[in-house]
């Protein structure tokens, strides 16, 4: 598994409803082994430009919880396995993490998950007696704070607490841990969390020496000859990761647990490898993490529990070039610290709406009850430097009635978000606009992404709609896209 460091970086039928109301999301993961790392300031304006919502820091440094204040990105915060062994032989140690790490920094920043070390089991056996107890004192202290409802606490697990995990219906925890997953899992069930995963499949076909096709690990679409099948269960699986969640759900089945929604807390795949990792290459990153996103954002579960989302968080930002090892564990980064893009990555989905690459029935739209100087600041935006076209919001066209600021921002920033979206544009405009399925469009008046326009969108330079570290308003939950290098330096323009 790739070396991490400490970094800036419900029961079935409530965790089903929550997670499908909320939609699965794509997060990612900061690393700080690395060299030249920009300031907090600079890396909450690389996640802002990229409208990634939600991120995993290993740590709880207090550099990037305070840049990460009023940004409204989701934020989980770790406990460092060096803190476990502690935490879990002393409740006050636990209330005293949480009130520095955590209470200090809600509402403003906004925490919402902590993970209890990482891969405890498999790198610090000798801490699996205290592993439960250190995550119930985290949680009692996180009682008596309030902040329960608001904050989970899980641990991250390696697949390799799972000995055996193909075919996934056969698999099961490592029974030297039965005990300690038991109580873990009673805890995530009583407390209504999740179970975080690590997965990599990466790791998994190299080690599988062509056992299974690399396509299986890119998500890509597998000739018939070669679809993987469990036998037992006759269920086909068209990606290693699904068999890798679904032999997460079977290991809890198989110790009479069910329904705990499973988080994968890091993924990815490395872009550079040495002469003896020939996988690690650019064009097989830029494959896995955009399937993965496509997969994820579909917002479905793996085969054995369809109707339980997976979320995902990729391993990483940045590469962190300092880590020991192999070539290929210094480049999982999607960005390099410059704010240029390693690779293309796209995903282009709102509040968990997957949208098509037209566009068509999707609109981007001014929220109720924003400010109508930001929404002026936003109209003035879109039809200068963003290019929107304008035209029939002004008076005597068809879209000047209502007139008023909110329809008129609704028009522009629609016809931006038409225009540019295939080239990066998103729907944010300093978190006063939002993606709808409604339709907008009245009388004579069609927006763009209707059926009435015939889907005519037509191309423009790569726009990116202004954005603000001052901004409140929500990151859009599960969009973010890694633009280039202009988009980084515009954000931290405006710091």
């Amino acid at each position: 598994m790739p070396q991490v460091y400490p970094c800036v970086v419900v029961l079935t039928e409530l965790y089903s409803h929550v997670l499908v109301e909320y939609g699965a999301f794509v997060g990612v993961n900061i690393g700080t082994d690395v060299t030249n790392l920009p300031s907090p300031v600079e890396v909450v304006a690389v996640l802002k430009a990229n409208q990634i919502s939600h991120v995993r820091l290993f740590d709880a440094d207090r550099g990037m919880l305070n840049a990460l204040a009023n940004t409204s990105i989701e934020v989980m915060v770790g406990v460092t396995n060096e803190e476990v062994l502690g935490i879990g032989q002393s409740p006050s140690k636990a209330a005293a993490w949480v009130t520095k790490n955590v209470a200090a920094y809600v509402p403003q920043t906004n925490i919402t998950a902590i993970a209890v070390g990482s891969e405890v089991l498999t790198t610090i056996p000798n801490a699996a007696p205290v592993l439960v107890p250190a995550m119930n004192y985290i949680h009692r202290a996180l009682v008596a704070s309030n902040l329960n409802f608001q904050v989970k606490v899980s641990s991250p697990q390696s697949m390799d607490v799972i000995p055996k995990s193909f075919p996934p219906s056969t698999a099961s925890f490592n029974s030297t841990w039965n005990s300690t997953m038991y109580q873990l899992l009673q805890f995530l069930e009583s407390t209504g969390s999740f179970y975080m995963l690590n997965a990599y499949p990466y790791y998994d076909y190299v080690e599988g020496n062509g056992l299974f096709p690399i396509d299986y690990a890119l998500f890509k679409t597998l000739p018939k000859n070669q679809q993987i099948v469990d036998s037992n269960t006759l269920f086909q699986y068209a990606s290693m990761f699904d068999a890798m969640v679904d032999a997460a759900f079977y290991s809890m089945e198989a110790l009479n647990v069910s329904g705990i929604p499973v988080i994968v807390t890091e993924t990815g795949w490395p872009w550079l490898g040495g002469g003896n990792e020939p996988d690690a290459t650019v064009d097989n990153a830029e494959t896995y993490n955009n399937n993965l996103i496509k997969r994820v954002l579909n917002g479905s579960g793996p085969p054995s529990q369809p109707q339980i989302p997976i979320s995902a968080y990729i391993y990483e930002l940045f590469n962190e070039d300092k880590n020991p090892g192999p070539i290929s564990e210094q480049h999982w980064g999607v960005i390099f610290t410059n704010g240029s893009s390693v690779y293309p990555l796209s995903l282009s989905t709102s509040d968990g709406t997957t949208v098509n690459s037209s566009g068509n029935g999707v609109f981007c739209v001014a929220k109720p009850g924003a400010d109508p100087t930001a929404l002026k600041a936003g109209l003035d935006w879109a039809c200068g430097q963003g290019q929107a076209n304008c035209s029939a919001i002004q008076d005597g066209q068809p879209c000047f009635e209502p007139n008023d600021i909110y329809n008129h921002s609704s028009y522009a920033f629609n016809d931006y978000f038409h225009r540019a979206q295939s080239t990066g544009g998103t729907c944010n405009f300093d978190g006063t606009a939002t993606t709808t399925t409604a339709n907008p469009s009245h009388g004579s008046c069609l927006f763009a992404g209707s059926s009435g326009t015939g889907g005519m969108i037509m191309p423009s330079p790569t726009a990116f709609g202004p954005t603000s570290p001052s901004s409140k308003g929500l990151v859009q939950r599960t969009s973010w896209t890694v633009f280039l290098f202009p988009a980084i330096l515009l954000a931290f323009g405006q710091l």
